[in-house]
């Protein structure tokens, strides 16, 4: 488990803004801070050398520890006022995932140390348990286990004089219905608890006894009258479930457990949560999800006026262990034509990647390289990402900022890279290739984030000729999405240096923005698969899945798009034909090659620029007809295969040599921009190789400067060519 870790309350913040820092230190052990600038993040000796600018600040030096904890397990909490208990009612319906598990609570209510649940017993039926008459714990289970992924109505009833009974039906009988009963202590009076979907706490943790599984129509009776009734039916999009009952008692979700979800009574005739909510009234919890921490603020950061736009840690040390907490500084106003766009909405998705056994694998070379060794693997308690499944079998689709992402470091590589020397890197450290090379180059240039993006809009792009997208900006919103078009459409010009880009749709939530939700709807590389009538967000309502299933292809957008995936192994591109044509003649200024010249065949990711997960031209899909591809990584490889979307039969309808590559391409716009892609994730590895001195570099070095030329391009005779 990481001893010394924390997180930051946003990804960046502009020059005079502030960032609030939340820090736990196992036993409240002190610890050491200060603040760094990254040049280059990559812990390898043999990459293109770790670089980091100590910047000091009042805040600098040994700052009191604080012990804050992580809980795993998403429930829902309430109040509610309990009178006279003349018979108690516990009722849900529900849908186990997990029967087997273990004790798991559906609906509880507490007073002081009394307790009365309803839920799954240790033996896998359903279980009512109480406190005793000598104030005991007391259960009664039926014999007849539940069935994973069936409907069931459950009850659990207290009598006044102390009979408390439990009951599950099934929808559709296997002779698995029953009923027990057994003796507990009458209900008392006064302000209640309510647990949804876990049991009340032994201990100081918030819950026990998660629950795995939907859950709808939550009720509580006394009576025979109905004193609590929760809809989850209503406000989807909230982290609040709304209690009909006439004590309006809502229950606030703890953990992000999953909205939109079908129910009982769930048809198939609408896919839409939006058309028919009453067929949505189901909440999916699990026992393994993660929300935001909500720790202490542990120290406030004012970003000083003159700290340059870039990549930023503060970084903490103690006997025990260290950390870097990446942040983003943005310019107070713009300080120049180009930014770099980090894609922090990845970063995010991919965050706390659990890979089993993942921190053992890279603890030898860690050690010696002298990079972050903890890795998600080792520190289950901040949950999962987004290429997780859930202890359940189900796919997590919904993540936090508010948390350590342990993979998403500077000092720190989550792969293994076969090639010699390879350095392992991806997201943060691998743009901080691109931020290094921008500077060897001299190219002046603003940093600014995903989230940034989303936040503003076009307005965020309004201010810069060019946009870089990084290394792998694989998730957007329709916001984002839809600023990139605008900024294109007004003449704005687009570089894309990386693969598998604008892949899949990521909708923040609109009532706590530092949450992410995705549904992996249809097709796509995917390591989950959304289930059927659920593939409409939460957040927001818009369809899930791939831009390219939703119209919005990243072909049209940057020409090219997401069509193999392989080892993280990298290989050269070669010119072809397209780069002797006059309209790309920008790009070999200072160069002097012809068709066929192989390039980029060394770096820091896979050993070239052309690998890993790879992006090509698709004019069904919206490449522009006017696009030029000036050169090709073509990856023939055993370990290559196509996207699963373009494989409607066994076969792939292209030569594998169309689809197994890299495409580098570019097309003008209509209004004096242009785009320029690489279609590969290995290819900002290679432009600080060799010093930054290749024909890959000053190749890239001549789109940016071109890019950056406030003459417009002009739009070729599509018609006449």
């Amino acid at each position: 488990m990481h001893r010394l870790t924390g997180y930051a309350d946003r990804w960046s913040a502009k020059q005079g803004g502030a960032l609030r820092f939340m820090v736990s230190s196992e036993v409240g052990r002190d610890y050491r801070l200060r603040f760094v600038r990254h040049l280059c993040g990559d812990p390898n000796p043999d990459g293109p050398g770790y670089c980091e600018v100590a910047l000091p600040t009042l805040l600098d030096g040994i700052r009191a520890g604080q012990d804050q904890k992580a809980h795993l397990g998403s429930f829902a909490r309430a109040t509610l006022a309990l009178g006279p208990a003349h018979g108690l009612r516990l009722s849900a319906t529900i849908w186990p995932t997990t029967p087997r598990k273990g004790e798991q609570g559906v609906l509880s209510v507490a007073i002081g140390d009394w307790k009365f649940s309803l839920g799954i017993g240790p033996c896998g039926g359903a279980m009512a348990e109480g406190t005793g008459p000598r104030g005991e714990v007391v259960q009664v289970e039926i014999a007849h286990r539940l069935l994973q992924r069936r409907w069931y109505d459950i009850v659990a009833e207290l009598t006044p004089g102390g009979t408390m009974m439990v009951s599950q039906s099934p929808h559709a009988p296997l002779g698995d219905n029953g009923e027990a009963s057994g003796a507990a202590a009458p209900a008392p009076t006064g302000p209640a608890s309510v647990f949804i979907a876990a049991l009340p706490s032994k201990d100081e943790a918030p819950a026990r006894g998660y629950y795995n599984g939907k859950i709808e129509r939550p009720a509580i009776h006394v009576a025979g009258t109905p004193i609590a009734q929760w809809d989850f039916s209503l406000g989807i999009p909230t982290q609040t479930a709304q209690d009909i009952g006439p004590q309006r008692a809502h229950a606030t979700l703890v953990n992000l457990p999953t909205r939109a979800m079908t129910g009982s009574n769930w048809t198939g005739a609408v896919h839409d949560w939006k058309t028919a909510p009453e067929q949505y009234g189901a909440i999916h919890f699990h026992d393994d999800d993660q929300g935001p921490l909500g720790w202490d603020e542990s120290f406030a950061l004012d970003i000083p006026a003159d700290w340059t736009s870039g990549f930023y840690a503060a970084h903490i040390s103690n006997d025990a262990g260290e950390d870097f907490i990446p942040f983003i500084v943005r310019p107070a106003t713009p300080q120049s034509d180009v930014v770099l766009l980090v894609p922090t909405f990845s970063y995010q998705v991919y965050g706390c990647h659990v890979r089993a056994g993942r921190g053992a694998e890279i603890a030898a070379r860690a050690a010696v390289w002298g990079a972050l060794t903890q890795t998600p693997d080792m520190n289950p308690q901040f949950g999962l990402s987004c290429y997780n499944d859930h202890s359940d079998g189900s796919g997590v689709s919904l993540v936090t900022q508010h948390r350590p992402m342990l993979d998403t470091r500077q000092r720190q590589f989550p792969l293994m890279d076969p090639s010699p020397g390879g350095s392992g890197t991806a997201r943060l450290v691998a743009d901080l290739y691109i931020d290094q090379w921008l500077h060897h180059v001299g190219q002046g240039h603003d940093v600014m984030t995903d989230h940034d993006l989303h936040a503003e809009g076009l307005d965020a792009l309004a201010p810069y000729r060019v946009v870089i997208a990084g290394q792998h900006p694989e998730y957007h919103s329709e916001r984002m999405m839809q600023a990139f078009e605008d900024h294109l459409k007004l003449g704005g010009r687009l570089i894309y240096l990386g693969g598998n880009g604008f892949y899949w749709r990521a909708e923040p939530s609109a009532e706590n923005p530092d949450t992410l939700e995705i549904r992996r709807a249809e097709g796509g590389i995917r390591v989950w698969e959304t289930m059927p009538g659920e593939s409409y967000h939460a957040f927001g309502g818009g369809y899930g899945g791939l831009w390219r299933r939703i119209g919005r292809s990243g072909h049209r957008l940057v020409g090219i798009n997401f069509s193999a995936q392989g080892r993280h192994l990298g290989f050269p591109y070669q010119f072809i034909d397209g780069i002797a044509d006059p309209r790309v003649a920008f790009m070999m200024d200072g160069i002097t090659v012809s068709a066929g010249t192989p390039f980029g065949d060394s770096g820091f990711m896979g050993g070239g620029a052309a690998g890993f997960e790879l992006d090509s031209v698709n004019p069904k899909y919206g490449t522009p007809p006017h696009a030029l591809i000036v050169a090709k990584g073509i990856v023939i490889h055993p370990d290559y295969g196509p996207v699963n979307e373009d494989m409607l039969i066994h076969r792939h309808p292209l030569p594998q040599e169309d689809w197994s590559c890299a495409d580098m391409m570019f097309f003008e716009t209509g209004a004096g921009g242009a785009v320029f892609s690489v279609g590969s994730m290995t290819y900002a590895g290679s432009l600080m190789s060799h010093g930054g001195d290749t024909i890959l570099s000053h190749l890239t070095a001549n789109v940016v400067r071109r890019f950056a030329d406030p003459a417009p391009f002009p739009l070729p005779d599509v018609l006449n060519t």
